[in-house]
């Protein structure tokens, strides 16, 4: 056990963004962390309300693999960097006792599951209802496998899902935190997928000091705010792009790009990094367009795109808007490779866009083509549910309850505890999305891939399957980190 030896800093947000997080090559990988079992993790994070637990800090030396040639700050020494030493949690909670009376383990949920009218998206809520109610099921599939195996197992009760409806008003989202952490009792939560809301929500979690858990928001800067309190379990934007880029630059020759995104955060967030990567590597953007989401018209925006005559467009938005797009541009022969995010692949895309999907290409978060026994077992059992196939909404927010429930059972009714066990976990968490290694900034750290429509079918490709190089790692930081830990 450790007394702190410094001023209680939990939470503070960074104030600069310098170098990224973790994931190197396996010639470049972090100094490893000494396994710990579960349970000499458990042990060691049961101290005093003055001490700190004696366990350590990861300390990462990249980010998901970035390149020195697209990384911020790559070509400087930063003064200070951010995002790669694993931010402490030092006050008293962990010394709160266990409560005596509790009739169920109460879980939160926030996600969209009902449609609203928002004046901060100038109109109806982000269309992310379907989406929302997926990652539900998921979620409540977990809760439902725990119970058939005995409950929070200290004490024989059932666990139980506690659903608040996340609906695209930032004061309204963190009223309903509040309502679980403070009225519910629940002892941590699962959400959710607008990156607005969740900015909001997460901050309120920090207040309240309840572990939060991500399954949804791919938002980049979802783990800038470096929040102690804060997990991700699902490869984000930043990642997706960095595998564009080596995609279209190191294994390709592009050199004509064009964007078109939805206006929200999702669309404004999703592409910072293929537009500054773009810059950084000598081949800017030649224009980005904004639109609304919900419109069918695009001939303003495909005006302006045809205008450079880009060799690829990139789309940022919901898969729909997607799919007009896309047939807005074959119908005016526009036939330059079209590049989506993850949620062009769904089945609406594919029925709106119709043969046009053919050869489209995607970032996504993981492979649900794995031969994984692990996957296998979940879609079985997620048919049985609900008489319906799971999706990656489904997937990942299974993964993320199953997390959350593991650290339950071991920490036992003790929110700084459970936020432990997350957080100092050593090896990366078996899920049925794949294994899920967090980052310094407790963030999933695993690997990205991209998704091709081939034959009338998504087929999922790793970097290595596609042959894409990486680009060179910042060697001079990485030879100054490792020097300096010896």
């Amino acid at each position: 056990m450790r007394t702190p030896s410094r001023p209680f800093l939990s939470g503070l947000p960074a104030l600069v963004f310098a170098a990224s997080l973790t994931g190197l090559p396996a010639s470049a990988q972090d100094a490893p962390l000494t396994p710990l079992t579960s349970d000499q993790v458990a042990a060691r994070i049961r101290v005093g309300p003055y001490e700190i637990p004696d366990l350590p800090l990861r300390t990462n030396l990249n980010y998901a693999a970035s390149a020195a040639d697209v990384e911020p700050f790559g070509g400087v020494k930063p003064h200070k960097e951010h995002f790669l030493v694993q931010m402490e949690y030092t006050g008293p909670g962990r010394a709160i006792p266990e409560p005596d009376e509790v009739e169920t383990v109460k879980i939160g949920f926030l996600g969209p599951i009902e449609p609203t009218v928002s004046v901060a998206t100038g109109g109806g809520s982000h269309n992310e209802e379907t989406l929302g109610k997926m990652m539900l099921k998921g979620a409540q599939l977990a809760i439902d496998q725990a119970n058939a195996a005995g409950g929070y197992r200290a004490r024989n009760i059932p666990f139980e899902l506690v659903v608040r409806n996340d609906n695209a008003l930032w004061g309204a989202s963190g009223n309903e935190i509040i309502r679980m952490a403070y009225d519910d009792k629940v002892w941590a939560i699962l959400g959710s997928i607008d990156g607005a809301n969740t900015h909001i929500a997460i901050r309120v979690a920090l207040k309240a000091e309840i572990p939060w858990m991500t399954s949804g928001d791919l938002d980049p800067t979802y783990i800038e705010t470096n929040i102690p309190w804060v997990f991700r379990c699902i490869g984000d934007d930043r990642q997706q792009n960095y595998l564009i880029l080596d995609y279209l630059f190191r294994k390709h020759d592009y050199r004509r790009i064009a964007i078109i995104r939805a206006s929200s955060r999702y669309g404004r967030f999703g592409v910072r990094e293929i537009r500054d990567g773009c810059r950084r590597l000598g081949r800017p953007v030649l224009v980005e367009m904004a639109y609304k989401g919900g419109i069918t018209d695009f001939s303003m925006q495909l005006d302006r795109i045809a205008e450079v005559d880009p060799e690829v467009v990139i789309h940022w938005g919901n898969g729909p808007d997607a799919a007009r797009i896309l047939n807005a541009m074959r119908a005016r022969g526009m036939n330059q490779l079209f590049i989506a995010s993850d949620r062009a692949v769904s089945d609406e895309f594919v029925r709106i866009a119709g043969p046009n999907a053919e050869g489209v290409l995607c970032g996504y978060p993981w492979n649900p083509e794995s031969a994984s026994p692990r996957l296998e077992a979940f879609r079985e059992a997620f048919q049985a549910r609900y008489q319906a196939s799971p999706e990656t909404y489904a997937a990942h927010a299974y993964d993320g309850m199953n997390l959350l429930i593991w650290a339950i059972q071991h920490a036992g009714l003790n929110r700084a505890r459970i936020r432990d066990m997350l957080a100092y976990r050593t090896d990366a968490w078996p899920g049925v999305t794949g294994d899920i290694p967090l980052s310094a900034a407790l963030d999933d750290a695993g690997e990205v891939f991209l998704a091709v429509r081939e034959a009338g079918h998504w087929t999922f490709h790793s970097r290595e399957d596609l042959g894409i190089p990486r680009g060179e790692v910042i060697e001079r930081m990485r030879t100054e980190r490792q020097s300096a830990m010896k």
